[in-house]
């Protein structure tokens, strides 16, 4: 959809609901490793964002309204810079954090993705926190999800 054919509606509801929908995903992924939600929702809900703003504003929105460059005009089919080459290597970094965060337990001498939790103290506003190593796989799990599904939301919105 290009610039022109949105409503000033359209616009408004995705300028408010951007936000809170990326809130809301932030909110799920730092609870997912210790109640339901996770890296997955919260990359479904980040992908949902960006969709909202691609059909408000366009494909092409992201590179001129959020980081003031002239779109390129390359298609998504190139190779060549662009979103959706960001867009995978987005996914190869949170591949690579997913299995990495495996990997790390096993060098350490326990299971596969085994979970160890630190206690991190005395942090202004929080008092006290809980980290989990099941973070690093559900950041990594969010990535790939966003990488992924923006990549076939930019493919096929160019379409």
């Amino acid at each position: 959809m290009s610039d022109g054919e949105s409503t000033v509606i359209v616009r408004t509801v995705a300028r408010v609901v951007f936000p809170l929908v990326l809130l809301t995903a932030i909110a799920l992924l730092l609870r997912g490793h210790n109640l339901p939600g996770g890296g997955f929702i919260a990359g479904v809900l980040t992908t949902a964002a960006f969709a909202l703003v691609y059909i408000a504003y366009g494909l092409d929105y992201p590179d001129s309204g959020l980081f003031g460059r002239a779109p390129d005009g390359v298609s998504p089919f190139d190779s060549g810079p662009g979103l959706v080459d960001g867009y995978r290597y987005l996914s190869a970094v949170g591949l690579a954090l997913a299995a990495g965060s495996g990997v790390v337990a096993v060098l350490l001498g326990v299971p596969f993705l085994a979970q160890a939790v630190v206690f991190v103290e005395h942090l202004p506003l929080y008092g006290e926190i809980e980290v989990a190593s099941a973070l690093a796989f559900d950041v990594g799990v969010y990535l790939v999800v966003v990488g992924a599904l923006l990549t076939i939301v930019a493919v096929v919105g160019a379409e």
